[in-house]
């Protein structure tokens, strides 16, 4: 984990860092170490009541939705980038009478990245020009989820599975400074509700993350 400066500059400082075992659970290991961070930044007086949350920005290979619930309590907030394959659920539909009876359903319609028939109309959008990369255009769609199902890390689970929303946030560029395939990246976020000022914070924060696969705090 590196904290990241607040300006234009590239300082960061390393707050922790954990030699990873074959076959570790990623996400958990990541969830202590967030934990253990917070908990010293709070004891330090770098974060008291009122301030804003502390935001972690997470790159490729991190699960988001899993750390951001494992994490509930804490003044944090999580953003990370998802595979651009993904499928998430919408919200819980208002529940219509029907005389069949039968289950309510849990989770809404189906919101696939790579098709945007499915995505609907924005929470919010933002177009900045940035030097680097052109025109920046984000979209951000709110209280979506991803469906869990009792496998892999939620095998084990107790009770009911979660329900973890957050916003998704697609971020496409002009260009790219090396001349790339400028593909659009996907950003999950785990606060609901966003304004135009969230979503402008969230992709710029994740633009100056470390360039290494390192969770930072913002």
């Amino acid at each position: 984990m590196a904290a990241l400066e607040t300006g234009r500059t590239s300082w960061t400082a390393v707050l922790d860092a954990v030699r990873l075992q074959p076959g570790a659970d990623l996400a958990a290991l990541t969830t202590v170490q967030i934990r253990e961070v917070v908990e010293r930044l709070i004891e330090a007086g770098q974060w008291t009541e009122g301030d804003p949350q502390i935001l972690v920005v997470l790159d490729y290979g991190y699960e988001a939705p899993r750390i951001a619930h494992l994490l509930a309590g804490l003044p944090v907030q999580i953003l990370g980038r998802l595979r651009s394959d993904r499928v998430m659920r919408r919200p819980t539909p208002p529940r219509v009478y029907d005389a069949k009876g039968g289950r309510p359903p849990k989770h809404g319609g189906e919101f696939v990245f790579g098709d945007p028939v499915t995505w609907g109309i924005e929470q919010a959008i933002t177009v900045t020009g940035i030097r680097l990369y052109g025109k920046a255009t984000a979209q951000a769609w709110d209280r979506l989820h991803p469906r869990l199902t009792r496998r892999a890390a939620w095998l084990d689970h107790d009770g009911p599975l979660p329900l973890i929303e957050g916003t998704v946030i697609r971020l496409a560029v002009e260009h790219l400074p090396s001349d790339g395939v400028n593909k659009p990246v996907w950003l999950w976020w785990s606060g609901t509700g966003a304004t135009t000022a969230d979503v402008d914070r969230c992709w710029q924060s994740f633009l100056r993350r470390s360039t290494s696969n390192t969770p930072s705090a913002c």
